[in-house]
């Protein structure tokens, strides 16, 4: 496994917000996390990237602690995207996503560091935009390209909160079947998604979370099961069965 999350539990103003949570996510795969929102999905991203500190468990990645990593080391090891961006200056693409490369970087960005965020701007589908002011752009755009910068970092796990929020049809499967090619060649993602049938359809593994705590369907039902789904979501669903998945479709207003 390439990441594992061991009874981590973390508060927020005395108030519990993830409540032993253990799951692993395996290396090569694509794993993503579903919920309702306030269930903890982003909370538990930011702790395992080590900007948040948990109360208490551990989170190991490929077997070093990730309280125990320096910055670098750490960068070196993890890219996260989080759900929220802001840069005001008007920085182009390239010098964005060039900040990728902080932890290689001692004095100036090389050659090979240019070469890695230009090749990481083609994999994001965003050379057409590689010279235009950042500030410029619109929400969909800054977010391909905050993940050309994670990808700039060549990280070996990366984590990506609600990486789809922002795009249109299109661009959602570019960004997933971008995912799955990248997980193809080794690396293992971990993503909060909002769409379940995003999840379904692309996700190697999913782990479901409600109210700060682990759910999984019981042994041998689907993920996708009507009564499963009600239990994460509070709302009636059925299932259309799509080439061996299938889709969630909800109930109430048809």
């Amino acid at each position: 496994m390439a990441l594992q999350v061991r009874n981590i539990s973390f508060d927020f103003d005395a108030v519990p917000v993830l409540k032993n949570v253990s799951f692993s996510a395996p290396e090569g795969k694509l794993t993503v996390l579903l919920g309702r929102n306030g269930s903890g999905k982003s909370t538990l991203l930011k702790v395992m990237a080590g900007i948040l500190r948990p109360k208490s468990g551990s989170i190991t990645v490929f077997g070093r602690e990730v309280t125990a990593l320096s910055g670098s080391s750490r960068a070196e090891l993890i890219g996260y995207l989080p759900q929220f961006h802001r840069t005001v200056f008007p920085f182009t693409v390239e010098d964005v996503v060039l900040t990728g490369r902080a932890a290689y970087v001692f004095s100036t960005p090389s050659r090979a560091d240019r070469e890695r965020a230009r090749s990481a701007i083609a994999a994001a589908g965003i050379e057409h935009l590689r010279t235009r002011p950042y500030t410029e752009l619109s929400g969909g755009e800054r977010q391909l390209v905050m993940v050309a910068r994670v990808l700039a970092q060549d990280p070996r796990v990366i984590l990506l909160d609600e990486p789809v929020s922002h795009l249109d049809l299109a661009n959602q499967q570019h960004l997933l079947g971008m995912l799955k090619n990248i997980v193809a060649r080794g690396v293992t993602a971990l993503a909060v998604l909002h769409d379940p049938n995003a999840a379904m359809l692309y996700a190697d593994e999913i782990v479901f979370l409600r109210d700060g705590e682990v759910v999984a369907p019981p042994d041998g039902v689907p993920p996708w099961n009507p009564f499963f789904i009600q239990e994460i979501y509070g709302v009636r669903t059925e299932a259309l069965p799509w080439r061996g998945k299938a889709l969630v479709v909800p109930v109430n207003g048809l």
